[in-house]
């Protein structure tokens, strides 16, 4: 029975790109040796670095005067180098969910951290509007996706921070969605994720960083909190993760083979459409988040109040029609299907088949 794989993360990687960083395991491009063991200052390892950069700037139209830096430690130790490198007197953060919060709380170490605006009072169901952003803040930080809750930042709720941060540098965290849709890179002096969504296995974490802002650097850092000494190194400051490195260049080879940035958005949205479709016109589940608010990466939904008791019989019929990976957040609770870039829509699909087929049962017997 085939396997669809609806995990939050680490999550659904193309089938080829699995097979392609097996074999890269076994026997790198033919040179006797495994990914595993190649030293990172080695020549073939150079290669796979460079093209996986090149093939960045190339996807996501990264203008000069930005470097890229692939580091260890995930998204939440940026939550820490964040504002161990740039907040100064005051930093502003747009709390929009478990992720947003837990960088705010890392910031609040190194100074005067605030909350801009928060969701919180309903549960992070929606992204906040009625806010002014303070012009006199170091930065302002925004976390794009929320993989729990299941709301994404939208186009046009972009559009108007983008009008609202003014001078203020603008720093987000794209973890669960970069590479999912069209961003404008200019309009952010950091870009920040860990790769276990859409890019490569969890172990590598993704920062592209204006230039210029490291200029705003002022106290002193310890080399390995130092977004500059990364960046004069070339991301080679220590021994970086070799592996993911390399299956997020084979992942970056995928996407641009199949049509880049533009294909993979329009997937995106025929696959959110398809099962939210299903959820609004449902009689027994519904979705969590509010409707202009919701995430095309995690769709997060619920059984209606009458129908809770049928929450570990509904994980257990779909279970036995290869679904994985559907469990809700504790925070949230039923199910939460997350439909990455290597998420196909025959996966959607079967997963909107099984739905209906679990409502015919229950409410035509």
């Amino acid at each position: 029975m085939k396997k669809y794989n609806f995990g939050a993360g680490p999550c659904i990687l193309p089938q080829e790109v699995i097979e392609q960083t097996a074999q890269g395991v076994l026997n790198l491009n033919n040179i006797g040796l495994s990914i595993l063991e190649i030293s990172h200052r080695s020549a073939d390892f150079q290669v796979i670095i460079d093209e996986a950069m090149a093939l960045l700037k190339e996807i996501l139209n990264i203008p000069e005067g930005y470097s890229i830096l692939f580091l260890g430690g995930g998204a939440s130790s940026q939550f820490a180098m964040v504002p161990y490198n740039f907040l100064n007197k005051k930093a502003g953060y747009l709390d929009t969910g478990v992720w947003a919060s837990k960088a705010y709380e890392s910031a609040k170490v190194y100074g005067d951290a605030q909350v801009v605006a928060s969701s919180k009072d309903k549960n992070y169901t929606y992204i906040p509007t009625d806010y002014t952003i303070p012009q006199d803040l170091d930065y302002f930080h925004i976390t794009t996706n929320n993989t729990i809750y299941g709301t994404e930042i939208n186009d046009a709720k972009l559009n108007e921070i983008y009008k609202k941060v003014g001078k203020v540098p603008l720093i987000s965290d794209m973890s669960s969605d970069i590479l999912s849709r069209p961003i404008d890179v200019s309009k952010y002096d950091l870009i920040y994720g860990g790769a276990q969504k859409n890019l490569a296995p969890a172990g590598v974490t993704l920062i592209i960083i204006k230039d210029e802002f490291l200029n705003k650097i002022t106290r002193e850092l310890p080399p390995m909190f130092d977004y500059r000494i990364h960046v004069k190194n070339e991301s080679m400051y220590n021994t970086p993760p070799v592996l993911p490195i390399y299956t997020a260049m084979l992942n970056l080879r995928w996407l641009k083979k199949n049509g880049g940035i533009a294909w993979i958005d329009k997937r995106n949205q025929e696959k959110a459409d398809l099962l939210y479709g299903c959820l609004d016109n449902s009689k027994i589940f519904r979705s969590v988040a509010e409707k202009e608010d919701r995430s095309r990466m995690n769709i997060s939904f619920v059984l209606k109040d009458e129908y809770q008791n049928w929450q570990d019989d509904f994980f257990e019929f779909a279970k036995q029609r290869g679904m994985v990976g559907l469990k809700g957040h504790r925070k949230v609770g039923g199910f939460r299907a997350s439909c990455y870039n290597a998420m196909d829509v025959e996966g959607v699909k079967a997963l909107v088949d099984c739905i209906h087929a679990y409502e015919e049962l229950k409410l035509n017997k």
